[in-house]
């Protein structure tokens, strides 16, 4: 029976979206629109066989209608040119002796909803056991953007931060969190202004070992640092 591999199935979650030019592979990250025809190419994006622009030119009024599709560029497909695995870990790996847990609060991140097309917005919280190799701070930041940058649910975000990097540092174990405001449940449906969304990922022995996870709960609930 197959199983879902958070990094290299590129497949899924797309839902009712159907993208003229999709992302490719995991690691064939979407990078800085050259050219005008690129750029058209990517607006084609539609939802039941309507464009997206189609449907905003007929209820937008000249260049508003614009704006959106180009709104969503930016945050979807719009990257630095350096920010792919290879670019951002870029040397910043170190090999040292530390074994104790190396945690990453509060990094601030936003994306968008696969299946509203809105934003939702929150914090993650990544921590790692190594082994024997220490990953520079900022890259874990760095990589958790570049998955963010992209029609996302917060699930597979989640667990594809996770999954970078155990395959890039293979830490004895290394956990993520992530809550989120998502504006499709802030903004329509239920309404909660002030629902948030928990999400974890635990691999290794972060997962088999429950002292370790409590350490890691309990130094995220702290505030001595």
């Amino acid at each position: 029976m197959s199983t879902f591999d958070p990094i290299n199935d590129s497949d899924v979650g797309f839902g009712q979206l159907k993208w003229e030019k999709g992302l490719g592979e995991w690691n064939e990250i979407p990078r800085k629109l050259e050219n005008e025809q690129e750029v058209q190419v990517a607006k084609t994006t539609s939802i039941t066989d309507i464009s997206l622009p189609t449907v905003l030119a007929r209820i937008l009024p000249g260049k508003v209608s614009k704006r959106p599709p180009n709104a969503m560029l930016g945050l979807c497909f719009t990257l630095r040119k350096d920010m792919d695995i290879d670019s951002v870990v870029n040397g910043g790996i170190f090999h040292e002796n530390h074994d104790g847990l190396v945690i990453v609060k509060n990094i601030r991140t936003s994306s968008l909803c696969e299946h509203h097309l809105v934003p939702f917005t929150g914090t993650i919280h990544v921590g790692y056991i190594p082994n024997g190799r220490l990953i520079g701070i900022s890259k874990i930041a760095r990589l958790a953007e570049i998955f963010a940058r992209r029609l996302q649910v917060q699930e597979r975000l989640t667990n594809q931060i996770a999954a970078v990097i155990e395959q890039v540092i293979e830490p004895r174990g290394v956990g993520v969190i992530m809550e989120a405001s998502h504006l499709c449940m802030v903004m329509r449906g239920v309404e909660k202004t002030t629902s948030t969304t928990v999400s974890t990922c635990m691999l290794g022995c972060m997962r088999s070992n429950v002292q370790l996870r409590d350490e890691f709960l309990t130094l995220l609930q702290s505030k001595t640092f």
